[in-house]
């Protein structure tokens, strides 16, 4: 390139050296700086077949300086809150001139961003002693942002730490849900009402007891009063129970039964020997709702309501019948309303074994 031609470009405003790199095809010319521009262009010269597109290039940017500089849009102020995995956040933002000016004359002193964790709040309400403050660069327009627990909603506030320990806030971003780090440990079915007359509807999901003891208690008063012998496997436990342990049996009414030993073992030497196991079992849900201000009792437990007055238990089914007398009171005691539901479970057959129990077998 001849100094003349290098000497004209120099003299062009950023602006209209990006327009030059732009129709010479330089990549990224929106990102360099005055001096890389001329660098980035003299290489695409070296590489271009002649100068008609440079010298044109260059008439264009000089037209151009005629029609003078116009404005850019005045940038809005925004905040946008993107999660890029389970622990960590990238976020960016634009800050308007007008918004600086007033930070600025209210005392700002360092722009920073604060997390809150809303997880199932209202739209402004936030957990207390969640609040996370990160401070970044007054340059700044981007930052990525350690997570503080996955599986959440967070939502970012932009603002200003002012010199009197106040604060101006700037912005506020969407609710944006992170990621669970690990799988879902729910795996269990959703169970919709549903009828072919109407268009199925969602009860709203009920929350769990946290007396982790509940269940088994409501198992166990719903089921004493069946069990006698002759009735499934339940009854030949009760029997078996102090001799359980003689025996080779655990709870479920398996052990080196099941794996088709007996109590000698198999003799001889046989060509090929290897372990197998197998383990099945059903649970019961019983859900409902009723009044959230009611008190919900199944036989003489009391079971917990949500907020929505639904509820929803998973319970043993073990062989045998179970009995499950449910019973709601209104707040004054006045009104009452009650079911009552009934299960048998019976198991035929139970050759099942777990991995611990699982014997080495000749066949």
């Amino acid at each position: 390139m001849g100094n003349q031609t290098f000497s004209s470009l120099a003299s062009l405003t950023l602006r209209q050296l990006r327009k030059v790199a732009s129709d010479l095809g330089v990549g990224l010319y929106s990102r360099k700086s005055k001096e890389e521009l001329l660098d980035s262009i003299s290489q695409q010269q070296e590489f271009s077949t002649g100068r008609t597109r440079l010298e044109t290039a260059i008439s264009l940017a000089e037209m151009e300086t005629s029609f003078g500089d116009t404005p850019p849009p005045p940038a809005e102020t925004r905040l946008v809150f993107l999660p890029r995995d389970p622990q960590w956040a990238y976020v960016f933002w634009d800050i308007s001139g007008e918004s600086r000016k007033a930070a600025a004359a209210a005392g700002a002193r360092q722009l920073c961003l604060r997390v809150s964790d809303v997880t199932g709040l209202q739209t402004g309400a936030s957990h207390p002693h969640t609040l996370q403050e990160v401070v970044v660069d007054s340059n700044a327009t981007e930052w990525y942002l350690p997570v503080p627990l996955s599986d959440r909603d967070y939502r970012v506030e932009l603002g200003y730490r002012k010199t009197d320990g106040g604060w101006f806030s700037l912005a506020f971003s969407a609710v944006a849900r992170v990621p669970a780090l690990h799988p879902s440990e729910q795996i269990l079915d959703q169970f919709v009402p549903f009828s072919l007359d109407a268009a199925p509807t969602t009860l709203p999901a009920p929350v769990e007891s946290g007396d982790s003891s509940l269940h088994e208690r409501l198992y166990q008063n719903a089921t004493v009063r069946w069990r006698r012998l002759g009735r499934g496997s339940e009854a030949f436990h009760e029997i078996e129970n102090n001799n359980a342990s003689n025996h080779g049996l655990n709870d479920s009414g398996i052990g080196r039964w099941a794996s088709g030993l007996n109590e000698s073992g198999i003799g001889g030497v046989a060509p090929r020997q290897r372990s197998f196991w197998l383990v099945a079992d059903a649970e019961l849900i019983v859900y409902g709702a009723t009044d959230p201000a009611a008190t919900l009792s199944i036989g003489d437990e009391i079971v917990p309501l949500s907020v929505d007055g639904t509820f929803k238990l998973q319970v043993p089914f073990r062989d045998g019948q179970q009995l499950y007398p449910i019973k709601a009171v209104a707040a004054d005691g006045e009104q009452t309303r009650n079911i009552t539901l009934e299960f048998e479970r019976t198991t035929p057959e139970d050759n099942s074994n777990t991995p611990e129990q699982a014997k080495s077998e000749w066949f």
